[in-house]
């Protein structure tokens, strides 16, 4: 039989049939913060209803632009049908996008990839977030804490540039968080979820130092039996999640990341973001968009 690209192609698709929506999503709002920081909320249904936590979108970022960017999401509403996105202008795509005004439409695919699965055994979840790797924390805070009484996550954020939100001191103690660490993500405490920061910036209430080093301190707090209640989420620059894959070894702890990686068709087709994973059968290459983005730690980084 002769080999057929196309049909190939349409086999390693197939499981995403119906999975990923292209809508045209409204912007509703559009933030500007400090370090090119922008939060871009969407007008987008599809994907809103149906969008998970480590689920990312692919964006065209001006119509003279053919190449889309993907976006982590932050925040989605199904009942209003909106999604949020955080990002940060890097280069022509994300500077195109940050000029994009209320009422413009902007093509866009998702939800995409693999979420973060949640584990009712581990009822502590500490997540990690880092920089543009915040968003995903975030959505996932939001989706646990709407699991009523199952979940007790802790929010640890780090950045060396101003946050994306006015930090705060929490109104929520941490135990095992050292003193003087109170400076938190506002609505972090409006959905009664602790939160801490960490930068070496200097701002005001923030651990100085990584964000791994913050979550040691909490780890080295807890007992035998606590420790076996948490499970680590993360995402964030590659050297942070490498990072954070050690400390969760270290205490032998359950690890998911969700990894950051160049993209073309965002949808399987391309295999131009693969990266090599640790299988039962040995390395694979699996793509991050429709494989990943999250993986488990272990798979991924050796500890």
């Amino acid at each position: 039989m002769n080999w057929n690209p196309d049909t190939e192609k349409e086999q390693m698709n197939r499981s995403h049939r119906g999975t990923i929506f292209q809508e045209q999503g409204e912007v509703l709002d559009h933030q500007a913060w400090p370090g090119n920081q922008h939060i871009l909320r969407l007008h987008a249904p599809k994907c809103a209803e149906t969008a998970k936590p480590g689920s990312f979108v692919h964006i065209q970022c001006d119509p003279l632009l053919p190449m889309r960017r993907p976006l982590s999401i932050m925040r989605t509403s199904a009942r209003e049908g909106w999604i949020d996105l955080l990002y940060k202008v890097e280069g022509n795509g994300t500077r195109n996008l940050s000029t994009r005004q209320k009422g413009e439409k902007l093509s866009l695919l998702g939800p995409i990839g693999t979420p973060f699965q949640e584990h009712m055994n581990r009822p502590k979840p500490l997540l990690i977030g880092g920089g543009v790797g915040i968003p995903p924390m975030i959505f996932l805070a939001d989706s646990l804490r709407s699991i009523v009484g199952a979940y007790q996550p802790l929010v640890l954020m780090g950045s060396e540039i101003p946050f994306p939100f006015k930090p705060k001191p929490s109104e929520i103690m941490v135990p095992g968080i050292p003193e003087g660490i109170v400076a938190s993500m506002p609505l972090l405490d409006d959905w009664n979820i602790p939160g801490r920061l960490a930068s070496q910036q200097g701002f005001a209430g923030c651990y100085e130092g990584y964000v791994t080093d913050l979550a040691r301190y909490w780890l080295e707090s807890l007992d035998e039996s606590s420790l076996k209640e948490v499970e680590v989420f993360s995402c964030g620059p590659h050297p942070m999640l490498e990072a954070v894959a050690k400390l969760a070894s270290e205490f032998n702890l359950p690890c998911q990341v969700s990894l950051e990686e160049f993209m073309a068709c965002a949808v399987g087709g391309c295999a131009g973001c693969v990266v090599e994973v640790q299988t039962d059968q040995g390395p694979a290459m699996k793509r991050v968009c429709v494989d990943g983005p999250v993986f488990d730690a272990t798979s991924i980084f050796a500890t």
